[in-house]
């Protein structure tokens, strides 16, 4: 068995070596991550600049690129064998609803996905790294129940844990993807030489937190595991669209 593990949070991060360390003696553990925290990166590649790939003092590798980078540099060149597993985090705050078309935790685990390798993304929900241990030792179960009933690849989990003790933790729930309200207005404010800058808003609070969601299921203290997918397509609509196109112009439908 042979773990690529990676995260968005950098190769330094408490959450990436609470979570090597929980996967010890499960296989070959490899990390390739982040120089540099990358939250929010989503499933970004550098294309503009070459990537350097360094061994820190940890014996962690590290890239000057993002999570996706990350994985797709191991996948395609860095590692002498494709790996059986991905597994990004722990990170350092919750990965859920709309969360994970921003997450960089997600996209380290989506990458493996799109080369159809069984991938799993753990976050904590709270920020602070607040019972660490605990969420450690939730992600070494779920990947140990991965190796013992392996499931169909491809598969792609999305893993949430609550800041609790482990015997607070409740059983798993498989959800779904909650909804939040749109983000909190940026906050302005000014540079030392009066220049304008803005930082992005809080994320907005939760639209859509009913029983089934990964909302739901953290907020009584489950932990949340949704399998999710990356076809974007919005295969409901296909047959309306056919119909509003049969009205374009000759030249715009060719």
């Amino acid at each position: 068995m042979h773990i690529l593990v990676s995260n968005d949070d950098g190769y330094s991060a408490p959450g990436l070596e609470a979570l090597v360390k929980a996967l010890d003696g499960l296989g070959r553990i490899t990390v390739v991550a982040p120089e540099t925290n990358c939250s929010g990166a989503s499933n970004s590649l550098t294309l503009n600049r070459p990537l350097w790939v360094r061994t820190a003092s940890n014996g962690f590798h590290c890239v000057s690129g993002t999570p996706s980078d990350c994985v797709h540099v191991a996948l395609t060149g860095l590692l002498g064998e494709r790996p059986d597993l991905v597994v990004s985090g722990i990170n350092n705050g919750a990965n859920m609803g709309d969360d994970t078309l921003y997450s960089g935790t997600v996209a380290a685990a989506t990458e493996g996905y799109l080369f159809g390798i069984p991938s799993i993304a753990f976050s904590l929900v709270q920020k602070g790294w607040e019972h660490l241990d605990a969420a450690a030792a939730i992600a070494r179960s779920i990947v140990e129940r991965q190796i013992e009933a392996p499931l169909h690849a491809p598969v792609l989990l999305n893993v949430n844990i609550p800041n609790r003790s482990l015997y607070d933790i409740k059983p798993a729930r498989v959800t779904r993807l909650g909804r939040r309200h749109p983000s909190e207005p940026v906050v302005r404010t000014a540079t030392p030489y009066g220049e304008t800058v803005y930082w992005i808003g809080p994320s907005g609070t939760a639209a859509d937190a009913a029983p089934g969601t990964d909302f739901h299921a953290l907020a009584e203290g489950h932990v949340s595991i949704t399998p999710l997918r990356v076809d974007l397509t919005h295969h409901e609509q296909i047959e309306a669209i056919h119909g509003w196109t049969e009205q374009l112009e000759p030249c715009a439908r060719a």
